[in-house]
Parts: structure tokens; sequence; C-alpha cells
């Protein structure tokens, strides 16, 4: 049974998504206070952490910081905050969506599966995973199997959304990928105006990958078009 983490301090709304998880067959674990969630999260063992973001003691957007610092497991904030600066915060500190309320529980719910599946092929058991060949071009190197990069012999670690688009871009070099085709390849939803989340990720890998980030020689921007991977 999937576990999961609700850290929410409008006992309504937190009893709502518990009661919808628990309809669909999940367990789950609500937490009201920050600092209390923020120790729950660390503690591991949930397979998905639903996080609103103003909260007492630790807000929400400092759990999200130190949980991705420490753990690699999907974060969906679901918030009342609606400002696309909130959202690129959010997604820059490492967020895997950003669900405004008032939210449909469905919707929530597709979002969550999604997410869950998608750590779970790049987390699982290897022995599950069909093994791969690595991918090298010029100082870089990705182990698809492994869920490992290397520039220059040395080991970078990126999050599961940014190797899989990493992953994705570096497997069909030359060609454009716009904002929309990238999230919805990635994430697997339609965009619903949260593509902010792309130009966050490539930001973040360009950080890790490339010698100088503001002169990419891996992903480069085509402009009024997308993102290209070079070979």
């Amino acid at each position: 049974m999937k576990r999961v983490l609700i850290i929410e301090d409008d006992p309504y709304i937190a009893e709502l998504q518990r009661d919808y998880f628990m309809l669909h067959d999940y367990e789950v674990e609500l937490s009201h206070d920050g600092r209390e969630g923020l120790a729950k999260a660390l503690g591991g063992g949930h397979n998905l952490i639903i996080l609103d973001l103003q909260l007492p003691g630790i807000d929400g957007f400092e759990i999200c910081r130190q949980i991705r610092e420490q753990l690699d497991v999907p974060i969906l904030i679901v918030s009342a905050k609606k400002e696309e600066i909130d959202k690129i915060r959010g997604f820059g500190l490492g967020a895997d969506d950003f669900v405004t309320k008032p939210f449909s529980p469905g919707e929530l719910l597709a979002r969550a599966k999604a997410h869950v599946a998608r750590y779970e092929r790049f987390t699982g058991d290897a022995a599950k995973v069909k093994e791969a060949d690595n991918i090298n071009i010029r100082e870089l190197s990705i182990n698809k199997s492994s869920h490992r990069v290397f520039v220059h012999d040395k080991e970078v670690m990126l999050t599961v959304k940014e190797f899989e688009v990493l992953v994705f871009m570096a497997a069909n070099p030359n060609r454009v990928f716009n904002k929309e085709q990238l999230f919805e390849r990635i994430w697997g939803l339609e965009s619903n105006g949260e593509i902010a989340t792309v130009t966050v990720h490539i930001s973040r890998i360009r950080e890790k990958i490339e010698a100088d980030p503001s002169n990419p020689q891996f992903i480069e921007t085509v402009w009024g078009a997308g993102y290209r991977f070079k070979i």
C-alpha cells in the first residue's frame, strides 16, 4: 500500500485529502504543523508528500528545500498562493507539481498517481528495470539503469525529474522541443499553466552539467521555439 504524508494546517482540507486518498487504497499520515510535518517527512517511508505553503512553525518552501536536500520523493505543493513567482520558487526548491486551491480531488489524485509511478520507474528495484546503454556525449556520461550522471568523470546529483529531462533530451539530440511538449512527456499531464517548471528544471540541469550555464554547450535555447540538446 502506498503511503502519503499530508502536511496541511487546515483540518477541513487535510481531512478531505485524507479521505479521498484512503478511498483509493492509500495509507495516509497527517500533520498540521510545519516542524512536525518536516520531521515526519525526513523520517522517510512515504511514497508521496502533499505540502501546503502557509504553515505554522516552518513554511512550506523551507520544508520543501530540506526534504529535497535529503530525500528523492515526489512533492506536490497544494496552496492558495496563485502567483507565478510562488510556483517558480516551489519548482526551484524541488517540488514536482503545484496545485492551487480550490482543487479537484480527482485531479489531485491523478497527478499524485502519475508522479508516484514515474518515481517508481526510475528508483525501483534495478532487477525490474531493463538495463540500458550509457549515453556518452563529450565529457557527459549518463547511465540510465543506475540513474547516475558524470561530467569529466565527476558525479553530479540530479533529482528524478531533472534526470528524466536530461535523459529524454540526450536521447533525442538535435531536435527542438517546446515547453509544452517537454511538460507532457516528462510530467505526463496537461500543463494547465504549470510549464514554468520546465524552465526551472532546464536551468537547474545547466547549473549542474554545464561549465558555463550562461553559455550552455549541451542544452541550448532555441529562441521562440524551445530547447535542443546539442551533440
